[in-house]
């Protein structure tokens, strides 16, 4: 069940499922880039106005899943409109600024999202574009990116599926609310 914060805007009830902090695993192949399995970490946040604040970490995993080296940082606003139409501002540590457009799904909770412009620093690599699907499927988030460079075709580059974080003080509270877990909360541990 997905839990809508009293103080979400309501614009953004339909993107409620992707509130929270996430973390998982994925694989990134792309031709020029090395081929890896890689750990990520991201968060949908809100302070009460009409977006969501997006950041995601990822990094190389070696062949025990242990991090070896960080791999991509991105961070953004999105936003959805009536029509669940969904922007998406986009800044990458690669030197990269994107601003997506797409559409939240009829009764289901997916997005799909494609890149609309593409704004370069001189240090960044060659990138002309992309398309990203993400989706809710049994509470795990699960994404896939495409990506398109002058030399290459649009084609799949990365995905990832990814399992809420919950805090000790989340489950604390949940325990709380449903009257089981004293007011120290120690007890509920033990």
């Amino acid at each position: 069940m997905i839990e809508i914060p009293s103080d979400l805007h309501p614009d953004l009830v339909p993107l409620a499922f992707l509130l929270g902090n996430w973390a998982g695993a994925g694989v990134s192949d792309f031709p020029g880039a090395e081929q890896c399995n890689f750990g990520q970490e991201v968060s949908f946040s809100h302070d009460g106005r009409d977006f969501l604040e997006y950041a995601s970490h990822t990094w190389v995993l070696d062949s025990e899943g242990k991090k070896v080296r960080p791999l991509e940082s991105e961070s953004g606003y999105w936003r959805i409109d009536k029509d669940r139409k969904v922007e998406v501002v986009m800044s990458r540590d690669q030197g990269v600024i994107e601003i997506w457009y797409g559409e939240l799904a009829d009764k289901k909770p997916q997005i799909d999202l494609v890149t609309d412009a593409v704004a370069r620093t001189a240090a960044s690599g060659p990138y002309s574009g992309g398309k990203r699907l993400y989706g809710y499927v049994k509470s795990d988030l699960m994404w896939v990116g495409e990506k398109t460079t002058p030399e290459v075709e649009l084609r799949p580059y990365m995905s990832a599926h990814l399992k809420k974080v919950v805090t000790p003080e989340e489950v604390e509270a949940m325990a709380k609310s449903l009257g089981d877990l004293p007011d120290d909360g120690i007890a509920f541990f033990k």
